[in-house]
């Protein structure tokens, strides 16, 4: 896993990503590690070799992408993003670039095995031309583009997202994809009462529900979703 060193206090804990790579390689109990060694982990296209112009290029507006990339973001664009003057490190630049290869290895993995798991991923905030909560490049958009090009390759991707939050950046990149080819639907089960406001409309499925709800009516709403979007969106991935 790719990380990047974050800034001594601050709410966004970057630690969390190798604390969860260390967690999957450490024995529990009798139990083996889910991962037996850092060595089995799949790694990503080095950032010199991402193919930057067409997995994130054709997703995300070249003026935003240009100068996240030089470091030059304004101070307003840092601030909503929350990681304010660390948006300029490039330690972080390489970090978020990594992120969406490893994503876009992740689909290419799962396609392969049927299940595939990217430990950094989901920045499902990040807009075309602008980035949010934490997330500067939508992954998730990049990926499915990357992946629906090519003749042999899925065509419907659906992103099942479950955070807290509302994926509301992801939602605005619901339907044909930028290669003209590719349709991407989205689900969303998230706190009708949490961040961000006001929700963003557009994406193909949302569902909000009420704080406090407990196990089985969050459960009972995820899979009732889930069950009509894969009856009607029909993915491929």
């Amino acid at each position: 896993p790719v990380s990047a060193p974050g800034k001594r206090g601050h709410k966004f804990p970057m630690g969390k990503f190798a604390a969860i790579a260390d967690h999957l390689t450490t024995p529990r109990g009798d139990a083996p590690p889910l991962v037996r060694s850092a060595g089995d982990f799949h790694r990503p296209l080095a950032f010199v070799y991402v193919p930057i112009r067409t997995w994130i290029g054709e997703v995300h507006d070249e003026n935003y992408l240009a100068r996240f990339l030089s470091g030059n973001l304004s101070e307003g664009e840092a601030r909503i993003i929350g990681f304010k003057e660390m948006c300029a490190w490039p330690s972080l630049i390489r970090r978020t670039v990594s992120e969406v290869a490893g994503t876009v290895l992740t689909a290419r993995l799962s396609l392969e095995h049927g299940l595939a798991v990217n430990l950094a991923g989901g920045t499902h905030h990040a807009r075309f031309a602008r980035g949010s909560g934490y997330t500067i490049l939508n992954d998730l958009a990049c990926a499915a583009n990357e992946l629906t090009r090519y003749n042999d390759g899925p065509q419907e991707v659906l992103v099942v997202d479950c955070d807290v939050h509302q994926g509301d950046g992801t939602a605005t990149f619901a339907g044909v994809l930028p290669n003209g080819r590719g349709m991407f639907r989205t689900l969303s089960v998230h706190c009708e009462e949490n961040w961000p406001f006001p929700k963003q409309h557009g994406g193909t499925y949302d569902v909000g529900l009420p704080a406090g709800t407990d196990d089985k009516g969050y459960l009972d709403a995820t899979l009732s979703a889930l069950r009509i979007a894969l009856e009607e969106c029909r993915p491929d991935l």
